[in-house]
């Protein structure tokens, strides 16, 4: 009787253990220490009201900016606002080609391309 107490709460443990750690991990995407954020539809839409309200002009570039590539170098990056979440402010962005690319300032990969 004992073994089995003991074995259905080492189940239950475990269970309750590997239900918690689904609900607290954050998902990421993408190679090396860049990995994409998870933008709440409430604040994708304060950045793109922020970049028309602005009027923020978009960079031109010889080579497109993407997802997990680095800007280049004579691209200056720009501040995240705090309006745009206070998750995001660590970061910079880049208005090119109509869409707001977050950027690592450390590495300059975009991580995350908000539409």
């Amino acid at each position: 009787m004992m073994k089995k107490l003991l074995l259905l709460s080492a189940t239950a443990l475990l269970v309750s253990t590997s239900a918690f750690a689904q609900t607290t991990v954050i998902t990421t995407t993408g190679t090396g220490h860049s990995g994409a954020v998870q933008i709440e539809p409430e604040y994708r839409t304060k950045i793109r009201t922020y970049v028309t309200e602005h009027k923020i002009r978009p960079v031109e570039t010889r080579e497109k900016i993407v997802i997990g590539s680095p800007v280049p170098r004579d691209v200056e990056l720009e501040a995240v606002p705090t309006e745009w979440g206070p998750s995001l402010t660590k970061y910079r962005y880049v208005y090119s080609g109509e869409r707001v690319m977050l950027v690592d300032p450390e590495t300059r990969a975009v991580i995350q391309e908000v539409e």
